[in-house]
């Protein structure tokens, strides 16, 4: 069932701005995933409804609504370095590999591989894409980007 806004002027299909707190608490509790991503990507476009947003969560009821909700926000708020560490950090896990293995790898040292996975330290993009690489040859063929399948 779609959602519905009772007694408010407007309805889920207006822009979010519009909805105001009722509407936007309404959406937290009774909505469905569509009208979250509508309730982050206004966020995200206008700033200025964070508070109203901040309202209607701290009044909703569906305490793990809110938590998606947040964590929702918080990666799409996501800077361009967390971008890049978030994919650095998928890379390492999908190469199976110890710190001290992919490092060796690499041409590097452990510690240095260590303050790149942790965002002390930013790495090239060429390190980025070379644990990419490695990972690609690890990962489960389905997921494999260059899967190649061949018919006998």
């Amino acid at each position: 069932m779609p959602l519905r806004f009772r007694n408010l002027d407007v309805t889920p299909d207006d822009p979010v701005a519009l909805w105001g707190f009722e509407g936007m608490l309404t959406s937290i509790d009774r909505g469905y995933s569509k009208d979250w991503r509508k309730l982050v990507d206004a966020v995200v476009a206008d700033p200025t409804l964070r508070r109203v947003l901040d309202e209607a969560r701290d009044a909703a009821e569906s305490r793990s609504t809110v938590a998606l909700l947040d964590e929702m926000l918080s990666h799409a708020l996501r800077t361009p370095t967390q971008i890049a560490l978030d994919q650095l950090q998928d890379a390492f896990r999908g190469t199976r590999m110890t710190q001290g293995e992919l490092a060796a790898e690499l041409g590097t040292s452990r510690t240095r591989l260590n303050s790149y996975l942790t965002g002390r330290v930013t790495p090239s993009m060429d390190v980025l894409v070379a644990v990419e690489q490695i990972a690609d040859r690890y990962r489960v063929p389905a997921r494999s980007k260059n899967l190649i399948l061949e018919w006998a």
